[in-house]
């Protein structure tokens, strides 16, 4: 073999070294990479736990109601949603907003439930700001970091840090049924009800700070996956009328015996809107006490589980000077034999006072077509 044949030979087996060690370098290394975290592109910086904490505080905000309740709410969306508990707005249709930033902002209720921990507020000057990432379908496990800021005794966005402690926790405190939530080591106190959890390596909402027990040192969070549909509804359509509210507090509509039957309406369109948003304990509150010794609560729920959405097509009323009657033609997606069908109805309620509160008193209905 001549000289030439023997110097590519040997350059051949260099490059072939070259490259199998670079192989086995990336093999060695690149696991060590992934293991650290997700690879940062060129000029990305990964966030620090002050990034975090900064771009949260940012969009979450104190609550007070004239009775002196205070809470924490948290932007969810672009049209100046909040999202917060029930406990902290229930019995109240406007509050008092403040922001980060020092403002001061007028807030109403447009969705409340009586059964889960919920609620949203919309405050209109907050509109087109950005809202706060949501954790949609994923859920937290435990030891995930968590840090959760609200206004704890009325000190507005203070941070506290954690763990998902547990998962899967359940408890009743009277009228709210809490069930599925997370446990966490991040102290909760008086005033943090309503803010968000938020995942520290992600800075995504992962749930609504609702309870503490120990003096606070044990938290709980509902996760915001359980409850997001249903804020996204009232988001939608929001409630025309609010539980534990009476008229004169809850509606701008003149309360005059002329205008019972234009009432009359708005309570049966808000009956559906409740059945709609699956909030059946609120749909259930607004029957008339007659109604209700005829129809357990479990037997009304029965008789609309099946049910996935109502759309009025058309609506009327007459009224006399104790009763609306109220006729309405309704669309109904309801499940028969196994499967989603569209049917009609005419439906046909008597609406009065009852205990100085409006009421659903009696309803029957009838198929008019499929």
């Amino acid at each position: 073999m001549n000289k030439r044949r023997w110097t590519g030979l040997i350059l051949s087996l260099l490059i072939l070294a070259g490259g199998t060690a670079a192989i086995f370098a990336i093999h060695q290394n690149v696991p060590k990479q992934l293991k650290g975290g997700p690879l940062l592109a060129v000029g990305e910086k990964k966030k620090s736990l002050k990034d975090v904490i900064f771009e949260t505080q940012k969009h979450v905000v104190m609550i007070e109601t004239e009775d002196g309740t205070q809470g924490s709410g948290f932007l969810y969306n672009q049209q100046g949603d909040l999202i917060t508990n029930a406990h902290v707005v229930a019995g109240v249709r406007h509050v008092l907003v403040k922001t980060s930033d020092a403002r001061e902002l007028q807030g109403e209720v447009i969705g409340i439930s009586t059964d889960t921990d919920v609620a949203v507020v919309r405050v209109d000057e907050l509109a087109g700001e950005e809202p706060l990432p949501l954790v949609r379908y994923e859920r937290a496990e435990v030891g995930d970091d968590v840090l959760a800021v609200g206004s704890p005794l009325g000190f507005q966005n203070t941070v506290t840090t954690g763990i998902i402690s547990g998962v899967g926790r359940n408890f009743q405190i009277e009228p709210y049924t809490y069930s599925d939530l997370y446990q966490i080591s991040a102290s909760i106190a008086p005033g943090n009800s309503g803010g968000p959890l938020v995942d520290l390596k992600t800075g995504s909402v992962l749930g609504i700070n609702s309870a503490g027990l120990d003096d606070g040192v044990i938290g709980f969070s509902i996760p915001i996956s359980n409850v997001l549909s249903i804020a996204e509804g009232w988001s939608k359509e929001p409630m025309t009328m609010l539980p534990g509210l009476s008229l004169d507090e809850d509606s701008d509509v003149e309360t005059k015996e002329e205008s019972l039957d234009v009432l009359g309406e708005y309570l049966v369109t808000h009956f559906y809107d409740s059945l709609n948003n699956g909030d059946y304990v609120y749909a259930y509150s607004l029957l008339g006490g007659s109604w209700k010794d005829g129809t357990s609560y479990v037997k009304f729920r029965e008789g609309y589980i099946m049910t996935r959405n109502v759309v009025i097509d058309s609506i009327h009323s007459a009224s006399n000077d104790e009763e609306a009657t109220v006729t309405a033609i309704i669309s109904v997606d309801e499940r028969k034999n196994g499967q989603y069908v569209l049917s009609k109805y005419q439906v046909i309620y008597k609406v009065g006072y009852e205990n100085d509160q409006l009421k659903i008193m009696s309803g029957k209905g009838k198929v008019i077509g499929t």
